[in-house]
C-alpha cells in the first residue's frame, strides 16, 4: 500500500489491516469550556465521534453525520478542517486492525442541545464532556499499542485553533 507523505502517520503497522478512510471532530461548547467526546460503557474509554464516509459521501457532512448519529449534537456555529493523518489502529468496536487516512474536523456549537442519537450495534458509549487534560489524560493512560496518537495530534490542533479563534479561553 502506498501511503502518501504530506501528512503524518501514526500507530503500529498490524497484519490484516483493512482501509477505511474516514473522519472524526473534536466538538467544543463555549458555554461550558469543554470537549464533546463519547465514554465507553465498559471501561471508560473516551473517543472522538468518529467514523467512515461513503464513497460518494463529502468528507465534511459524512463526519457531521456520524456527530449527529453518535452524539445527537448538531448545532454548530463553526466547522472547520483542522488536519489530515495515515493512522493504524485495531478498532476496538469491531475488532479489526484498520488503517485510514482520517480527516479531522474542529466543531463549535452554536448550542449544545441535543437530538436522539442514534448509535449502531456495536457503539456502546454515552455523550460525556471534559477537558482537553481530562482526555489526553484518558487516552495515555490507554495508548501503549499507540491506537490514540493520531486523536491526541488531532486533538492538540483542534485546543489551539479553538484557541486561536478565542472559543477555548483556556481557564
Amino acid at each position: 500500500m502506498t501511503i502518501e507523505t504530506s501528512i503524518p502517520e501514526f500507530g503500529i503497522k498490524r497484519d490484516n489491516e483493512e482501509r477505511r478512510d474516514g473522519g472524526c471532530a473534536v466538538v467544543f461548547d463555549p458555554a461550558t469550556q469543554k470537549y464533546a467526546v463519547g465514554k465507553h460503557d465498559a471501561g471508560g474509554l473516551y473517543r472522538l465521534f468518529s467514523g467512515g464516509v461513503d464513497a460518494n459521501e463529502d468528507i465534511k457532512q459524512g463526519v457531521l453525520r456520524e456527530v449527529l448519529e453518535e452524539s445527537g449534537l448538531h448545532d454548530f456555529l463553526h466547522v472547520e478542517q483542522i488536519a489530515e493523518a495515515f493512522t493504524h489502529y485495531h478498532n476496538s468496536l469491531k475488532n479489526v486492525n484498520r488503517v485510514a487516512k482520517a480527516t479531522c474536523f474542529l466543531g463549535i456549537l452554536k448550542s449544545a442541545t441535543l437530538v436522539e442519537a442514534k448509535l449502531e450495534e456495536h457503539e456502546k458509549f454515552t455523550l460525556e464532556w471534559a477537558t482537553a487534560e481530562e482526555i489526553l489524560a484518558n487516552w495515555e493512560s490507554r495508548n501503549q499499542n499507540k491506537d490514540f496518537d493520531h486523536w491526541v495530534y488531532f486533538l492538540n490542533k483542534a485546543v489551539a485553533r479553538a484557541k486561536e479563534l478565542g472559543y477555548d479561553k483556556d481557564k
